[in-house]
């Protein structure tokens, strides 16, 4: 028979029975130098299956344990080991189990689970192989993304399971890229993990939608097989869009699939209805952002116009969307510019209101400051959610702003060809304001048709004063008892110099009364003495930014007699 081989006895056996030979020698021995040699032996053995596994057992989660000499005895991860220098037998237990683990890892590699993995465990072998088809969408547009695979996956005959993708961050890579057949296990890029979601309005009022930054869907439809990777849009990293692509055991179930998606996206879209207004990112060129607002309520009412203008301005908005189905019948067209005009503070911002108060069922897109050049961004959504209103305010600021680069039209051109390209079905109405009607005449005598009303506003006269005086006293009570002198004395005021006016005589009669509980009752003398504060010399500017000329105060013996003081002194107040 023949014998096994014998294995060499360890470090620590080897001075173990030198130790007991030793011992029947001299005939005792310390337990301390036994143990010492002991030691001295583990480390040897210890070293040298740490040597074995150098280099070798890298753990699941990537990291390497290593096995080396210190100054004085054995680290780990470059640090010196406690106890004087000396390895411990606790030190021993936590190296060889983290040589275990690492060995582990190594052997359950294939395992571990990836997206190539899952991909081809749910499209079948030949997944590498299947076309890819993509799609996108611009980054404001994600909640609408988002809310169209929420319903098509929510249909009937549809299920699905989410997998979270992490390590996607500044990682170039697509649908194709992670079925192809060779890609291996990469730990630091895309894999499989928790599902990353962010927020996105979807209304007013702090309404939102979370919205999967980056994820495989993996979907049956039917007797269908499907794959969709979605990924937010990530400017900096180079992504510029929303994207969905999708690969499906039957190519041509992809395009079907991304079709449906966009349907969807239009039929559920968020922004339906509501009042929006574009901006950009503070901290991120090139982005661009919608938000929500509340539907302003303003009836005819509390909008104090002549009553022709009133009308001239309501057929050409209102009474088009009212009788749109009569007007297509007679083959009369939807579209429409409407253009407001006048010298500030003349109610040009308050008659939009009144529209978009006037117009619950129609999407408002508003165009103001520096969002001015998202024009071609306002008039695509507008055309996907007709009936739909695009209010840009200040339009005269576009008139002569050439964009970043030499040679490129202005602004007010690229509007102008964006109402030319609308069909004349289109239920879309542009509504402009602009405070220089002057610089925006040679633009649009030279694109005829563009805009088919152009309305004056003008400042209020004594009757529209009148009206305005009474809709913004509210519920306090005023002696106007010389009413009638003041609203003469008005001409050429605002409607915002009026308002000011009512608030500084409240003022005056609270600061006369010593009950801060009664009710405010202003004297005429109160209501004369706070218009000559504001026609006071030293006000010019603020009647300036109540959009009311810097008339002159007139000198005390310019007054007519019995006229009451027109500065404020001890003798105009009570």
């Amino acid at each position: 028979m023949v014998r096994p081989p014998t294995r060499p006895p360890t470090g620590a056996q080897r001075d173990g029975n030198a130790c007991r030979s030793e011992e029947s020698h001299a005939g005792t021995v310390s337990t301390s130098r036994c143990r010492s040699a002991l030691q001295a032996g583990v480390e040897r053995d210890v070293l040298d299956f740490g040597t074995q596994v150098e280099g070798r057992a890298m753990s699941a989660s990537g990291g390497w344990v290593v096995g080396h000499r210190t100054g004085a005895g054995v680290g780990l991860g470059g640090a010196d080991v406690g106890g004087g220098g000396r390895l411990e037998l606790a030190d021993v237990l936590r190296l060889v189990r983290r040589a275990s683990r690492g060995l582990v890892g190594m052997a359950r590699t294939d395992l571990v689970a990836t997206l190539p993995g899952l991909l081809r465990e749910h499209l079948g072998p030949d997944a590498a192989g299947l076309a890819v088809v993509a799609d996108g969408w611009p980054p404001y547009e994600h909640v609408n993304v988002q809310t169209a695979l929420d319903v098509w996956l929510a249909e009937p005959g549809v299920d699905h399971e989410l997998v979270g993708v992490i390590g996607f961050q500044h990682r170039p890579f697509g649908l194709a890229e992670l079925l192809a057949a060779g890609m291996g296990h990469d730990p630091y890029g895309p894999r499989p993990g928790n599902v990353a979601r962010v927020n996105a309005a979807t209304g007013p009022d702090g309404l939102v939608l979370a919205c999967v930054q980056c994820a495989v869907y993996l979907v049956t439809d039917g007797p269908h097989r499907v794959a969709l990777l979605v990924r937010a849009a990530e400017p900096s990293s180079g992504q510029p869009l929303v994207t969905v692509q999708v690969a499906a055991s039957e190519p041509d179930h992809a395009n079907r699939v991304i079709k449906r998606l966009r349907e969807l996206a239009v039929t559920h879209n968020v922004f339906r209805e509501q009042v929006l207004s574009f901006g950009s990112e503070v901290f991120g060129h090139g982005q661009t952002l919608l938000q929500f607002h509340r539907r302003p309520e303003l009836s005819s009412a509390g909008l104090v116009l002549p009553a022709d203008t009133l009308a001239a301005v309501r057929r050409q908005v209102v009474e088009v969307a009212r009788h749109k189905q009569q007007l297509l019948a007679a083959g009369q067209h939807l579209k429409r510019g409407l253009l407001l005009y006048g010298p500030p503070g003349v109610g040009k911002t308050h008659t939009v209101r009144h529209l978009m108060s006037s117009l619950t069922d129609t999407t408002v897109i508003q165009l103001t400051g520096n969002a001015l050049h998202l024009v071609a961004e306002a008039c695509s959504v507008a055309r996907a959610l007709q009936p739909a209103m695009v209010v840009i305010e200040d339009v005269d600021l576009i008139a002569e702003d050439r964009g970043m680069h030499p040679g490129l039209h202005p602004l007010l051109f690229q509007l102008l060809n964006e109402m030319d390209g609308l069909a004349e079905d289109a239920d879309v109405v542009f509504v402009l304001t602009t405070n220089r009607a002057d610089l925006l005449e040679p633009a649009l005598a030279a694109r005829p048709g563009r805009i088919d009303q152009a309305v004056e506003l003008t400042l209020p006269d004594v009757a529209a004063r009148r009206q305005l005086f009474e809709l913004y006293r509210g519920d306090l009570s005023v002696d106007d008892s010389r009413l009638d002198d003041l609203l003469e004395r008005t001409g050429g005021v605002t409607a915002s110099f009026l308002k000011e006016l009512l608030r500084r005589a409240a003022v005056l009669s609270a600061a006369a009364t010593s009950n801060v509980t009664a009710r405010l009752s202003v004297t005429a003398d109160q209501l004369d003495a706070a218009f000559a504060e504001l026609q006071d010399t030293r006000n010019a500017m603020t009647r300036v930014l109540l959009g009311s000329p810097a008339v002159e105060v007139p000198r005390a013996d310019d007054r007519a007699p019995g006229m009451p003081p027109t500065r404020v002194n001890e003798q105009a107040l009570p």
